[in-house]
């Protein structure tokens, strides 16, 4: 019987993985400058301004959405709610999201159209 290899005995972690948010601090290791201002632009992005934070966590939602980021979905409908956002907003940004999706597909579409 062979010994078990430490490394044939992780799990590869499925693409959609929380845990793997912890990796961010290797990006961070190998890539300081570069995450350091990634992370002082996040903030900046988020931060109260014109519009406040709740609506930025809703505009990310809906981003998150449309390009179906369950890392992004899972962070910014957490922060939304702690900003008192509602189920019926975040409804609201779903269907927005999935508004202007389609709308894309539609007027892509039209590339494909040959003129009448």
């Amino acid at each position: 019987m062979t010994q078990p290899n430490a490394v044939n005995d992780q799990r590869e972690p499925g693409l959609y993985d929380m845990s793997n948010m912890s990796r961010l601090k290797v990006l961070a290791t190998h890539a300081p400058e570069a995450m350091q201002a990634f992370v002082a632009f996040d903030k900046a992005a988020l931060a109260d301004g014109a519009i406040p934070r709740k609506y930025k966590e809703l505009i990310a939602l809906g981003v998150a959405f449309t390009t179906q980021c369950p890392y992004c979905i899972d962070i910014h409908a957490n922060k939304a709610r702690e900003l008192g956002a509602s189920d019926q907003e975040i409804a609201e940004c779903v269907l927005v999201a999935a508004a202007l999706r389609a709308g894309g597909a539609v007027t892509h579409g039209t590339h494909a159209l040959k003129g009448i």
